[in-house]
């Protein structure tokens, strides 16, 4: 039994060795392709960190399938009850975390549309009166449907053609619906802490993806870099708070001067020389190895208590 205590020690700390390498593969792909390679090995990983818990915590009732008393199972494994445990209580506290974290979401999305109730619908526009400068993505909830919002301060703030780039890049945000992308991450996060080291990537390549799409609108890059960092400069008033992250992505959140300076050098491309497409391909095989590796423990476990269990009724 030592060398599948180590297979389940090495498959839950597959994700800390495993995020590291995601967030280096993200950097070598566009945007787009980085947000889904970080979702998916996020994804994966936490699947993976799933599987080698509940394949632990069935040790002991898989021997009891094949008819091996629980005292023989003890006898033999003496480790097999506890780790057990040990893996059902990691499941019930990754249970509870996913059940706060869910109900948390949900609240903040309510509360970000309490907030926009006085706002005036323009299409898929909302508008804030007052002073305020800001300008955000707010996702669908309930029976209302996706919306931009934008304050009357930032109108005031932005000319039309920084308001045309300011508008693309958060519908862009909800026809990605780069909610959901975030929400996954998140609540993967809560499964294993070491994926919470993707949190700040995909946030930063969310909003790259949007700038993209925002830059090809209007089909000048300089121009729309332009844009984003007046309405950042707009939006940087004392007092006001950072980075949103779910539910509300906004062109002025991350780190823009490393937003704006992707947008002055060339569209970014899927890698093409050799040597970036092999490291691209070595990053990915890596993420995607230790995830299916930690996912085959389960099924491997299964397999060992039935091996095992047969040579015990044999003695």
């Amino acid at each position: 039994m030592t060398y599948v205590l180590v297979l389940v020690v090495l498959a839950l700390a597959f994700p800390w060795g495993a995020a590291p390498v995601a967030r280096r593969l993200a950097r070598v792909l566009p945007p787009r392709e980085a947000c889904w390679a970080l979702t998916g090995g996020a994804v994966l990983l936490a699947g993976g960190t799933v599987a080698a818990l509940v394949g632990l915590f069935q040790v002991p009732f898989l021997a009891g399938l094949e008819q091996v008393p629980l005292s023989r199972v003890v006898e033999l494994w003496p480790a097999a009850v506890p780790l057990s445990a040990m893996a059902g209580a990691a499941m019930l506290v990754q249970l509870v975390l996913l059940l706060w974290r869910s109900i948390r979401q949900r609240s903040l999305l309510r509360h970000a549309w309490e907030s926009v109730d006085d706002g005036v619908s323009e299409g898929d526009v909302l508008i804030l009166p007052g002073m305020g400068v800001d300008a955000f993505a707010l996702p669908a909830h309930r029976d209302r449907g996706a919306r931009v919002v934008i304050t009357s301060g930032m109108v005031r703030a932005l000319e039309p053609g920084d308001r045309e780039v300011l508008m693309a890049h958060e519908r862009a945000h909800l026809a990605g619906r780069h909610h959901v992308l975030s929400v996954i991450v998140d609540l993967a996060a809560m499964i294993h802490p070491g994926l919470g080291a993707l949190r700040a990537p995909l946030a930063f390549h969310l909003e790259r993806w949007a700038d993209e799409v925002a830059a090809a609108v209007v089909g000048n890059r300089r121009a729309a870099a332009a844009a984003i960092a007046r309405a950042a400069l707009a939006c940087a008033a004392p007092g006001r708070p950072g980075t949103k992250g779910y539910p509300l992505l906004s062109a002025t959140s991350g780190p823009v001067p490393q937003r704006i300076e992707a947008l002055l050098l060339p569209e970014p491309a899927a890698p093409s020389g050799r040597v970036e497409r092999t490291r691209a391909a070595a990053l990915t095989g890596t993420v995607a190895g230790a995830a299916l590796a930690a996912l085959a423990l389960s099924y491997g476990l299964h397999e060992y208590v039935e091996y095992a269990s047969g040579v015990v009724r044999g003695l």
